[in-house]
């Protein structure tokens, strides 16, 4: 009786040992796929007024509102700068007096309000916008992220100006 109980079980050990034995042929099959990628884009404020001020004042400063960098390249250690530039501020007949320089009006980003994805986000310099000067700046991105600021606008106010309501352009752009 004992050799019979030995012989079940080496019989159910080797049914065991062919139940787990590679197949007999097997088949890889390659699968891809793809991420698409978007672009990077840069959105701001399509108008503001940043207030107004007296005869004779010297400066108006005021904030243009949120500006977007939102990068969809999904990079590996990429980086994007964002520019800034701007117009003479005119009213009326753009005669002299009806007209601020541009070198009269000064940019300053600020910190970033708020950010998403992997990467190192800078604030630029700042200055004067009548040559194209650095906003901010995303460098060692992975994936896809974005930066927002809220820059500052500061006009100083020649002595001449005439009263009325000036209006100019502030460009921002983004390669």
């Amino acid at each position: 009786m004992r050799k019979s109980s030995y012989l079940i079980a080496a019989t159910a050990g080797l049914g065991l040992v062919a139940a787990t034995a590679l197949p007999a042929m097997a088949v890889d099959t390659t699968v891809t796929f793809a991420i698409t990628t978007a672009g990077l884009t840069i959105t701001a404020p399509g108008a503001v007024n940043i207030g107004s001020v007296a005869s004779g004042g010297a400066t108006i400063s005021g904030q243009i509102g949120p500006v977007t960098v939102t990068d969809l390249r999904a990079t590996l250690n990429g980086s994007w700068t964002a520019t800034v530039t701007g117009t003479d501020f005119t009213t009326g007949g753009a005669t002299g007096p009806e007209t601020i320089p541009v070198i009269n009006v000064s940019y300053s980003p600020g910190p970033a309000t708020a950010t998403t994805g992997t990467g190192t986000f800078t604030p630029g310099a700042g200055g004067i916008i009548n040559v194209l000067e650095i906003a901010f700046t995303g460098t060692a991105l992975t994936g896809n992220n974005s930066a927002t600021w809220n820059p500052t606008l500061t006009v100083t106010i020649p002595a001449a100006a005439v009263g009325g309501t000036y209006t100019g352009t502030v460009t921002h752009s983004v390669a």
